[in-house]
């Protein structure tokens, strides 16, 4: 299976914010139910890093005055694990599982988002697929037919 047949609920999950944008409007957009990454576009659309719920309410316990205030990329993380439409999900899952994330952005070949991948959800697909060669693989040696 590829990430592109993940793509519409990736598409549903995908939540974009500005660099340039404040820690409170980053805060207004995650508590929206089911944000649980936001993905931090430059001018051009492009990811310049992604920002969870830790990273503001880390800033939020540090703000004072007009700390809130603060821009997301100054808190955001820069360096961001990503994936590809035309990726493998097993491949996807072992950098998932390999590096402890629980989401994974996946960009266009201009490195704009798309979508983001949870963890859950590619291990549902991974065990969709297993079950399925289960089901294929019994009815091979049962000699039963196509159904």
């Amino acid at each position: 299976m590829f990430i592109e047949q993940m793509l519409p609920k990736a598409r549903e999950r995908l939540a974009l914010i500005g660099a340039t944008a404040t820690v409170k409007e980053a805060a207004g957009l995650m508590s929206r139910p089911h944000t649980e990454l936001l993905v931090v576009c430059g001018a051009d659309g492009g990811i310049v890093g992604v920002l969870t719920k830790t990273d503001i309410i880390g800033q939020i316990c540090r703000c004072s005055g007009q700390g809130c205030m603060a821009r997301v990329d100054t808190i955001m993380t820069r360096e961001v694990i990503s994936c590809a439409p035309s990726d493998l999900l097993h491949e996807v899952w072992l950098v998932i599982k390999e590096r402890g994330l629980l989401r994974i952005p996946v960009l266009d070949s201009c490195s704009r988002p798309i979508g983001i991948v949870y963890a859950r959800d590619a291990v549902q697909n991974l065990l969709g697929e297993v079950e399925n060669e289960e089901t294929l693989l019994r009815d091979y040696v049962m000699n039963v037919g196509y159904r």
